[in-house]
């Protein structure tokens, strides 16, 4: 959870369990994606106004379940760029107990970058690549 910059507290709902009485994996999913806005707002890469202007689309998503989710357990969810290529990007992702530290989840997802206006992908922007490079401490060239 160190090398993350970013930390978001999760509030756990009644809603997010499944009969298992623990958080279903689908809202898993949910929570990364709740992580990833704030990070792009918090880089202010997004406004949260316009999803057409939100530039980018999931293509891919790995998700490894370490250990289930209570509902009384208070956990945050860390997110960070860790490669940036020509139209894609590699968002890795961290879901803890506030508590104990003990990492629930570990997760991936490769955004590609896209313009919602003409359904096509497009080239990374260069001021992405720039205010994430600052954010991160990691320069993140052109290739």
């Amino acid at each position: 959870m160190d090398e993350y910059k970013f930390k978001l507290p999760i509030q756990l709902r009644y809603s997010d369990l499944d009969p298992q009485w623990h958080v279903n994996n689908v809202r898993t999913l949910s929570f990364l994606e709740h992580a990833r806005f704030a990070y792009l707002m918090e880089l202010g890469l997004f406004d949260g106004k316009s999803f057409f202007d939100l530039g980018l689309i999931v293509a891919d998503v790995h998700l490894a379940y370490l250990a289930p989710i209570e509902l009384d357990q208070k956990i945050s969810a860390c997110v960070r760029v860790s490669k940036i290529g020509n139209k894609s990007l590699v968002f890795e992702y961290q879901i803890f107990a506030e508590t104990t530290r003990e990492k629930l989840v570990q997760a991936e997802t490769v955004m590609v970058a896209y313009d919602y206006h003409t359904h096509q992908s497009i080239p990374v922007p260069d001021q992405w690549r720039e205010k994430i490079s600052a954010y991160e401490g990691i320069r993140f060239p052109k290739k």
